[in-house]
């Protein structure tokens, strides 16, 4: 057979990946990213195009439905270039790549992300969506290909193009793959100046960062406000009523906790939440988050419950718990596989695009709104009428308060129906409709019930069913967290998660990660995400639990990550491992995008790995990370939120909690302390008291001797005890839990 041959035919139904399945019956030849479709370019020496997108994408819907489905562009697609699609989930290091230089020499960017390469994948056009026909000045897809075709065609021509090529690769590779020639010293008070920032740029009317829409989740941008709120606080109880005192201008304390109470109150009462079955969209499409992007993305709802655990702790708001209870709920509903692990995403829009779920899921129900445009579904799923809330609640009156509590009207707010959104206090609605307030309370409650049956009947939203392992653990981090404050039960759905990344994406003899399980199929490479964010979320279900298998293998995987993605030469982590696919840069991952920074992620676990460790690796690779970026990350902390807060981390250090005794014998208040006080930079170590069991766990470990984080700290008069230690001055031992960190305080 020859290279040409898998390029006369579409090959993605080859392919594991949803989204990929989803364009499988498209008349455009499309090859998944591997080395025959390259070949093939090569010795056909045509152009690549390639498109990248995901599930999810409501846009790579649209582009597919007007030009890839469109047998005259599909015929000429084939004919002028190699077509090929790549899902960004399973591809970040090249949807990095590409984006990288769509975002230069566009100044934006976004999905699908369409890139015209050279046989070598060299970029010389790129964009996002192109519409079939020109649009508010840009080109229809059809025409751009015939001017791309032949301008390949031209000798004149092409030399130019190459020459470009050449020209965006290097650019490519000095975004990517630069690191400064001289180390440096991290900014003094780094999460001050980034709180001080955020502060400043905060959305004080509507909530959030940016005066327009879209609005996205800023989750490190919260962690930095709450850690300098905690740390300019004199020692009291976290769980504090704000008060007067700070110049607002200047931020401080009071007024940081103010900037993440506003941000995480919108982001709970409007259209970002969805109301009637839990869980975070992506996005919302405007400044005052009213409607979102409707898609459900995992790092979404592992991400934000972790910024609302940490505002739970140091505002005290029982929303801000409910809303990660019911977060956690709607992912085990939707998101959870039968054996433990965790599935990608819903998309914005229902029934169409169903290749990611079951027969069985299938929902024979009719629309709940007739589509104006007769286009598009983009979340039915969701939005409401009045009629629908009459028809689904049982009482009128009961109906009419649902409607009057978030705000559903005749008119809408999104094609004629409502994105649901808090529009009434429950006190306003007492009086109205002259009831007690936990009387409406319990109304509301019973409507919401009936209007989730309701929903059930309605076409569902599909599912990405592809398992990732980064993801799985950014989900596992946020339910152990939420095992620590709200219920430890959380912390057995995590255990579930783990165990099931391990026994299938996690190769123990090589101590090497795959990225991606689909159906009984493994596939990629584990990039510095999946090592990085797993790794984490072990070493978090470890705090939380106090099981030494869980600290065990996230010791492993600190060790692959400084073996595989360590660069001794440029003191950096890169994003792919050492002798991976060869791409036209290597790229590292130093800011956050949708999910953190796996750099950051990566330091701020090897930081905390080193409490445990015989050896000075892990610290001496995370100090070198910090140094080397230091000048970039001072320059726009923000930007680089996980990094800097791991730079806070390496200069504030950890605040070590060595308690020692058994999980199941602490007292009752260590429980609540932990659970109630908000604690940055919190490193739980669980130590058994007894001898023979701190070996069992040594040689778990494979220690020789007990970590200084252990060394020497016994139970005292044979009850359990804790030591509370930073930067090597230690409480003495105690069992109250609430003075060992009172004298942390002092």
């Amino acid at each position: 057979m020859s290279d040409t041959a898998p390029t006369e035919r579409n090959r993605l139904d080859e392919e594991e990946s949803p989204y990929l399945r989803q364009h499988a019956d498209n008349p455009v030849n499309w090859q998944p990213w591997d080395d025959q479709a390259l070949a093939a370019a090569r010795e056909r020496d045509v152009p690549i195009f390639l498109s990248i997108g995901y599930a999810a994408c409501h846009w790579c819907h649209v582009m597919e439905e007007e030009s890839f489905a469109d047998e005259d562009i599909a015929a000429f697609l084939n004919e002028n270039f190699v077509p090929i699609k790549v899902d960004r989930e399973e591809r970040p290091d090249l949807d990095s790549v590409y984006m990288s230089i769509c975002q230069q020499v566009t100044g934006g960017g976004g999905w699908p992300l369409s890139a015209w390469l050279t046989p070598e994948g060299k970029p010389f056009y790129v964009g996002t969506y192109f519409p079939p026909e020109e649009k508010r000045g840009q080109p229809g897809f059809g025409d751009l290909l015939r001017r791309l075709a032949d301008s390949w065609a031209d000798p004149e021509q092409r030399a130019d193009m190459e020459t470009r090529a050449q020209q965006w690769t290097d650019a490519i590779e000095s975004d990517l793959e630069a690191t400064p020639a001289d180390p440096g010293d991290p900014a003094d008070d780094i999460v001050q100046t980034a709180a001080t920032i955020a502060h400043r740029g905060a959305d004080r009317q509507h909530g959030g960062w940016g005066s327009g829409g879209p609005k996205f989740p800023q989750n490190g941008r919260l962690h930095a406000l709450l850690r300098a709120a905690a740390d300019s606080e004199s020692p009291r109880d976290s769980k504090r009523a704000r008060g007067a005192g700070n110049d607002p201008r200047d931020g401080g304390d009071d007024d940081y906790l103010a900037v993440v109470e506003e941000t995480l109150d919108v982001m709970a009462d409007r259209g970002l939440y969805d109301h009637v079955g839990g869980g975070f969209h992506r996005y919302a499409t405007d400044s005052k988050w009213a409607v979102p992007h409707f898609e459900k993305m995992l790092y979404d709802n592992a991400e934000i419950p972790r910024a609302f655990l940490a505002g739970y702790q140091a505002i005290g708001s029982e929303r801000y718990a409910a809303v990660v209870r019911e977060t956690f709920e709607f992912v085990q509903r939707e998101l959870q596989h039968p054996e433990g692990g965790f599935y990608s995403t819903l998309d914005a829009e229902s029934a169409p695009h169903s290749e990611s779920r079951s027969d069985s899921e299938q929902s024979s129900g009719g629309s709940p709104r007739d589509d104006p445009h007769g286009e598009t579904d983009e979340g039915l799923f969701y939005v409401w009428t009045p009629e629908q809330v009459r028809e689904a609640v049982d009482d009128e009156t009961d109906a009419d308060i649902f409607c009057d509590y978030y705000g559903v009207t005749e008119r809408g707010n999104f094609e004629g129906a409502t994105v649901l959104a808090v529009r009434k206090p429950v006190s306003a609605l007492a009086e109205e409709y002259d009831r007690g307030e936990d009387a409406i309370t319990e109304i509301l409650e019973r409507a919401l019930n009936q209007a989730f049956a309701a929903r059930e009947d309605r076409p569902r939203p599909a599912r990405d069913e592809k398992v990732l392992a980064g993801w799985n653990g950014l989900m596992i981090r946020a339910l152990a967290e939420g095992a620590i404050v709200l219920d430890d039960a959380y912390a057995d759905v995590a255990a579930d998660a783990l165990e099931f990344v391990r026994e299938h994406l996690w190769d123990a003899e090589s101590g090497r990660l795959s990225r991606r399980y689909k159906d009984g199929d493994v596939a990629i490479d584990g990039y510095l995400e999946d090592y990085a964010f797993l790794g984490r979320g072990a070493l978090t279900l470890f705090e939380a639990t106090g099981d030494v298998d869980h600290l065990a293998f996230a010791m492993d995987i600190g060790k692959a990550i400084t073996e595989a993605f360590w660069d001794d030469e440029r003191d950096t982590l890169f994003f792919t491992p050492s002798g991976g696919e060869s791409l036209v840069a290597r790229p590292q991952e130093l800011t956050d995008q949708s999910t953190p920074s796996s750099t950051g992620v990566a330091v701020d676990l090897l930081l905390s790995l080193s409490h445990f460790s015989d050896d000075d690796r892990f610290e001496d690779v995370a100090e070198r990370v910090v140094r080397t970026h230091a000048d970039r990350v001072s320059s726009n902390p923000l930007q680089h939120a996980s990094l800097t807060l791991a730079t806070d981390t390496y200069e504030q250090g950890a605040l070590e909690l060595t308690l020692v005794g058994e999980r199941g014998t602490y007292p009752e208040e260590w429980t609540e302390t932990l659970s109630e006080r908000y604690l940055p930079r919190r490193l739980v170590a669980h130590r058994p008291a007894d001898a023979d069991r701190l070996e069992d766990w040594l040689d778990a470990l494979e220690l020789d001797e007990a970590p200084p984080i252990w060394a020497g700290r016994e139970a005292k008069d044979g009850r359990p005890t804790a030591y509370v230690c930073r930067n090597f001055a230690c409480s003495p031992p105690a069992h109250d839990l609430g003075e060992a960190l009172a004298w942390g305080e002092e």
